[in-house]
């Protein structure tokens, strides 16, 4: 894994915005509807071709393929590469959630009535395990290695990285019918998931673990649980993630935690202060955290007690997913400059909050200001590294 040895780099979350060529395709595939195979292998091959060049070419450090190779959001693809799902149409409730909804979507109800009305689902259906999990991925996993490590080459682009889903985060809105406890079915994903962690790293690529439920689950069980109730529920899954994980170089992982990509208000989240400490539990060389939005942007200061472990890097989200507004290059190298004080300039990379896309129609800006903002982190962290490194 590349560090700040010489100047701050610069990444992000990994998801972006599909093409339209590429969306024309998914649309008839997604549908269960005929489609022309070959075209499509070549459509992605074509597209990861062209989002590598264009982020090596801005001067992103790090990059992704931008999950162009995930065929729905970026947990529910599993259930393409995992024995032992079925779907079935969502059952009424906000968003298509069962049970309570969580403090922020009880004291926004109008908000987001109108959120999810404009914004639906992007899966209509419910997940439900029927059978034994297994992974069954290794063929599209190894097209989506081969058409990364291909563009990787081309734009002769030094590191990249694929986002995959945490076991926690994968299909939290399922129905389960087949195991016994929630235990058991940790179980089954966290050996599952292996198979895709494995896979990633000895193809000598960065493995990102993206885990928004490990934060977002806090608001749908506080109140009426505890926060204590909520670490050990945290706690738990650390493990599950970490026994998934065991033998994999820490150097060539990433985890990240976000507060989920919606834009709403956010005003339950729970605060990073008060889970830092099991981040930093994860078996990863590096935590990428949002950090850049109005909820969470003052959490920087955390960083003043929590102590990051020695040879650790901190990439925090000095650019937001959500908004329209490109932030000004002087406020990115603000942010920069904030964490790289604290940690030590080669202990800190500059990324986005969250990906700009959750799955092949979802997108939070348009692609147009998505480039622009990417734009501002690279010429952000030149700003910084002047100042660093002068």
């Amino acid at each position: 894994m590349r560090t700040s040895s010489e100047r701050i780099l610069t990444t992000h979350v990994g998801s972006l915005i599909r093409p339209p060529a590429l969306q024309e395709i998914m649309r008839a595939k997604q549908a269960r509807q005929p489609y022309d195979a070959t075209a499509y292998e070549s459509c992605l091959r074509d597209a990861v071709a062209e989002v590598v060049r264009r982020q090596g070419q801005i001067g992103i450090d790090v990059v992704s393929d931008g999950e162009y190779g995930k065929s729905i959001s970026w947990n529910q693809y599993i259930i393409e590469r995992m024995s032992g799902f079925t779907l079935r149409p969502n059952p009424p409730g906000p968003g298509g959630r069962s049970g309570d909804p969580g403090l922020d979507r009880n004291r926004f109800k109008e908000f987001y009535a109108e959120l999810d009305a404009r914004d639906p689902p992007a899966n209509p259906n419910t997940v439900v395990c029927v059978g034994p999990v297994a992974y069954t991925g290794q063929a599209e996993l190894a097209r989506d290695i081969a058409n990364f490590k291909t563009a990787l080459a081309a734009a002769s682009v030094q590191e990249g990285f694929l986002p995959v889903v945490a076991p926690a985060s994968a299909l939290p809105e399922r129905r389960d019918e087949y195991y016994r406890s929630e235990e058991e079915w940790m179980h089954a994903v966290t050996a599952a998931m292996r198979t895709e962690y494995r896979m990633i790293v000895d193809a000598g690529l960065i493995l990102q673990i993206d885990d928004a439920r490990a934060a977002t689950m806090y608001d749908r069980m506080v109140p009426p649980g505890s926060l204590a109730d909520y670490r050990r529920w945290l706690g738990k899954f650390v493990e599950s993630l970490n026994a998934a994980l065991a033998g994999i170089p820490e150097d060539h992982v990433r985890y990240h935690v976000c507060w989920g990509s919606w834009p709403g208000p956010h005003s339950s989240d729970v605060p990073l202060r008060d889970i830092v400490d099991l981040i930093l539990k994860v078996r990863a060389g590096a935590y990428v955290i949002e950090s850049g939005n109005p909820r969470h942007e003052h959490e920087w200061q955390v960083w003043k007690s929590a102590k990051l472990p020695a040879g650790k890097v901190l990439i925090p989200g000095v650019i937001s997913h959500v908004t329209n507004v490109i932030e000004h290059p002087e406020l990115v190298a603000e942010r920069i400059l904030r964490f790289a004080n604290l940690l030590g300039r080669e202990n800190v990379m500059a990324g986005t909050d969250c990906g700009f896309a959750q799955g092949t129609f979802y997108r939070r800006v348009h692609p147009t200001i998505m480039w622009a903002k990417l734009e501002a982190l690279v010429e952000g962290a030149r700003l910084a590294s002047r100042q660093l490194w002068s």
